[in-house]
């Protein structure tokens, strides 16, 4: 077995792989990756085959991220992407932290990431149990196997009434055509703005507007994403970003107005957005991200509170586990990381 950096030309190969592996994301797509190198403190990425001969049998797509004083880290985004044999877990990872640990010494990386989509995972040797990850640990998984029948029955009583008492008041749901460029501007100009509404009124934080704008020119290309927008009487109330891989659907960012919030546009904007994914063949509508299990005061409890409106099955994943390559450094950072978390 052997661990190599993949070159240009191999990018289909790569993506052929993801495709095929049942832990494969839209997240390990080089399409994905042509996405996060456009921001500025993610300007790097590499992807590690892992070969049996002239076989590709594992690997991960790598993005750099820049910290301050000249340092970064590399992460996996759901990855590494590997059968996670017991047998030959150890070795296969050694594989991927040494190679990765030539690009670590020219970018002058503290550690390694990795964060595969399993919902269990042994901790690594030499590897730390990281608590500060990017991907959800806790997730809202939807059937879409179910009818739409079934779906609306499965719902909380709240959801239905809400979804029913916005088409009574005339709130109508759109697709944004990205190809378009005035009516691109225009959404993405509301979507932006409502985001800075979305996030000061429940407590989180937000990326720059062309962090947005580039996630769905780039994805568009591929047919990986959907963006949905509500209006009301020509006036936008809500949107949500949703992308498409293989046979799921993640709702990956919504965002609502501070008013004509008594339409509920946000419930008729999310059930047509899991009608549009069940037509177009998918079976699994992910919100991504809800607070953990028994969390009483979480900052997603507003959030959690209407993702569970819509019913599903709740899911938990396995934490991000990290190795150093300064480990003076890389324990320094943990330590500013944890009296951060203590301040907010």
């Amino acid at each position: 077995m052997k661990a190599k950096i993949l070159e240009k030309n191999q990018e289909e190969l790569w993506d052929k792989f993801v495709k095929e592996h049942p832990l494969g994301t839209i997240h390990q797509t080089t399409a994905w990756g042509k996405f996060q190198t456009r921001i500025k403190s993610r300007n790097k990425k590499w992807i590690i085959g892992l070969f049996e001969g002239e076989k590709l049998i594992g690997g991960t797509m790598m993005v750099r991220h820049s910290l301050p004083k000249g340092y970064c880290f590399l992460y996996c985004a759901r990855g590494p992407l590997l059968d996670f044999n017991p047998d030959t877990i150890e070795e296969q990872m050694s594989a991927i932290r040494k190679e990765a640990g030539s690009i670590a010494k020219e970018e002058n990386a503290i550690f390694l990431r990795v964060d595969p989509s399993l919902k269990r995972m042994k901790k690594l040797k030499r590897f730390h149990i990281s608590h500060s990850g990017f991907q959800p640990e806790h997730t809202l998984l939807l059937d879409l196997k179910l009818s739409e029948e079934s779906l609306l029955e499965q719902m909380k009583q709240k959801g239905r009434y809400n979804i029913r008492l916005a088409k009574k008041k005339g709130v109508k749901i759109h697709l944004c055509n990205p190809r378009n460029p005035e009516e691109f501007e225009r959404d993405i100009d509301a979507y932006y703005k409502m985001l800075k509404e979305t996030t000061q009124r429940d407590g989180f934080s937000a990326h720059n507007k062309d962090v947005y704008r580039n996630m769905v020119e780039v994805l568009t290309g591929h047919n990986f994403v959907k963006f949905y927008i509500a209006e009301y009487e020509g006036k936008i109330l809500a949107a949500t970003i949703v992308t498409y891989f293989k046979d799921t659907a993640t709702y990956y960012y919504g965002v609502s107005s501070n008013h004509c919030r008594n339409l509920m546009a946000p419930y008729l904007l999310q059930w047509e957005a899991i009608k549009e994914a069940k037509k177009h063949e998918m079976k699994t509508y992910d919100f991504l991200g809800i607070s953990p299990p028994h969390a009483k005061d979480h900052s997603w409890k507003g959030v959690t509170e209407f993702k569970r409106k819509f019913g599903g099955k709740e899911v938990s994943y396995t934490p991000p586990q990290e190795y150093a390559y300064k480990p003076f450094i890389y324990w320094l950072y943990r330590i500013y990381k944890w009296q951060q978390k203590l301040r907010s």
